[in-house]
């Protein structure tokens, strides 16, 4: 599991998969997104903008990583 530290209180969902570098674009992080394949703490997100806050679990396309603050 990977490990992704953030300044603020929360990040939003699309940027945390441009952060990771496990998108090349917001384009096909909303993408992924609307297609049903990334979950936050197990559960599908449709939400482009959902807030991920620290400790919060994001799975995508076989990978999971850990926000931490």
């Amino acid at each position: 599991m990977e490990i992704i530290k953030i300044r603020d209180e929360f990040i939003k969902l699309g940027q945390v998969l441009k952060l990771a570098g496990w998108v090349e674009s917001g384009a096909e992080a909303k993408e992924v997104i609307l297609d049903g394949e990334v979950k936050v703490n197990g559960e599908c997100v449709l939400q482009r903008g959902k807030k991920i806050y620290g400790d919060d679990i994001v799975e995508f396309d076989g990978r999971q990583m850990k926000i931490q603050t």
